[in-house]
């Protein structure tokens, strides 16, 4: 007996042309078929920051039901049960707990925007759990989660993993990259990524009591056991290892990703980070604020991220960005689309997205590639498109992220890389920083 799932999985190879000629119905009927039954139902796991942009974002998504809203704040998930319902005009479940609703076989596909630390776990336990992935960045709070998770999906390659790097589904940046790889910038030799903020100042971490709309222990989940400190529920777990990934993960995923595909590179020989806390020195922040990096790969070929996020001067012009160097000129490329020049340095045209972006914002981008993405996503997972940004470029983008905090967590010295897989050939250095430690029964299979 066919499933829902099954039914939408024929249905999409249908619209893509796969199945019509075997089928007397015509397209018309088809397209009554697809509008009563394919609808996906989803669920939304992380109620803030990254939620409000998804949560409008499903607003332009059709046939898409969202059945339930977690998040280990009950405050905010509350709070998102009535977003969505007045959203999209259907009150969905509110559940803490991500485990039950993947027990839930009506669930076809999770969103996942929780802290980095769940962002591996969550998925392969989707994956297990026979549901389609859209993760944010960084796909993983670790290297080895990289390597686990392209298992899993290795192992259900029916389940698809779509990652949040949103810049994937622009046209302009489509456009423009597919142009440098036709060789209008002649050889492409170096990318120069950035990111610029000025944030400021944030508390010094207290120990105190949970408060009774936490549940602390499932915020944890993966992470090994620790007392709760009051700074630690909102944004600012970023700044601690245990459960963030640096402004690297954070941020410069983003760039290093638009800035390998322009590139065509993988695996990087070096990696070298120079990398600093230059600002609020007493305050909680507990690790770089300022990053130099440089990635060398194959070809003479170099990615460099710089990382102000304290520090409001836009070196570049702007907050963020990608410059792309070639033989024959140099492509500048960021969320609101992107500016051509010449050797002499003169612009010669340019492409603007009608899509304003809100790049260093707390939660979005903007909201023209926020909706793309998951449309993709979702029209992926109905056989129509490809994914634009899947699990194995993603594994390998975040990888760039963790070399550059390896770099800085072993003294800002360069470290060689295998170019074969990205291990660091420094056995040593590999063993220390390649893996977590896990809260026991939370670690991949």
């Amino acid at each position: 007996m066919k499933t829902r799932r099954d039914f939408i999985k024929t249905m999409g190879l249908a619209s893509a042309g796969l199945l019509i000629g075997a089928n007397t119905m015509s397209a018309k009927s088809y397209g009554r078929i697809m509008g009563a039954n394919d609808r996906i139902r989803v669920a939304l796991f992380g109620c803030n920051r990254r939620f409000f942009s998804i949560s409008q974002a499903l607003t332009s998504c059709e046939n898409v039901d969202v059945l339930y809203v977690s998040d280990v704040d009950s405050r905010r998930q509350d709070a998102a049960v009535a977003r969505v319902s007045d959203l999209l005009k259907t009150k969905p479940k509110g559940q803490k707990d991500l485990r039950k609703i993947l027990e839930d076989k009506e669930v076809d596909a999770i969103f996942n925007m929780t802290p980095d630390h769940w962002h591996a776990p969550a998925a392969w336990l989707a994956l297990e759990a026979g549901k389609h992935v859209y993760t944010e960045k960084p796909v993983t709070h670790n290297p080895s989660e990289g390597e686990a998770l392209l298992r899993y999906q290795a192992r259900y390659p029916d389940r698809l993993i779509q990652v949040g790097t949103q810049q994937r589904s622009s046209a302009e940046s489509k456009e423009i990259i597919g142009q440098i790889h036709a060789g209008e910038l002649g050889e492409v030799y170096e990318a120069e990524t950035f990111y610029i903020n000025n944030r400021e100042r944030v508390n010094n971490p207290r120990k105190v009591a949970v408060p009774d709309f936490l549940d602390w222990e499932l915020f944890q989940g993966p992470a090994p056991r620790t007392d709760f400190m009051d700074i630690w529920q909102d944004y600012m777990w970023h700044w601690y290892w245990q459960y963030g990934t640096a402004e690297s993960g954070n941020n410069a995923m983003h760039e290093l990703d638009i800035a390998r595909w322009a590139l065509q590179v993988q695996y990087p020989e070096e990696v070298a980070s120079f990398a600093y806390k230059n600002h609020f020195k007493d305050d909680g922040w507990t690790m770089y604020d300022t990053m130099d990096v440089v990635f060398t790969f194959p070809g003479d070929k170099l990615i460099k991220w710089k990382c102000q996020c304290r520090n409001g001067y836009k070196t570049f012009g702007s907050d963020r960005g990608t410059i792309v160097y070639g033989t024959q000129g140099t492509v500048v490329i960021n969320r609101d689309g992107y500016e051509v020049f010449d050797l002499r340095g003169r612009k010669i045209r340019e492409s603007k997205s009608s899509a304003k972006s809100h790049s260093t914002a707390l939660g979005g981008s903007g909201d023209g590639l926020d909706a793309l993405h998951p449309q993709n996503f979702f029209a992926a997972i109905r056989g129509k498109e490809k994914l634009n940004s899947s699990l194995e470029q993603g594994v390998v983008s975040t990888l760039l992220c963790h070399l550059a905090n390896i770099s800085y967590k072993e003294g800002n010295r360069p470290l060689a890389v295998d170019t074969s897989n990205g291990h660091l050939r420094e056995e040593e250095v590999q063993r220390r920083h390649w893996a977590r430690e896990y809260q026991k029964g939370w670690e991949p299979r």
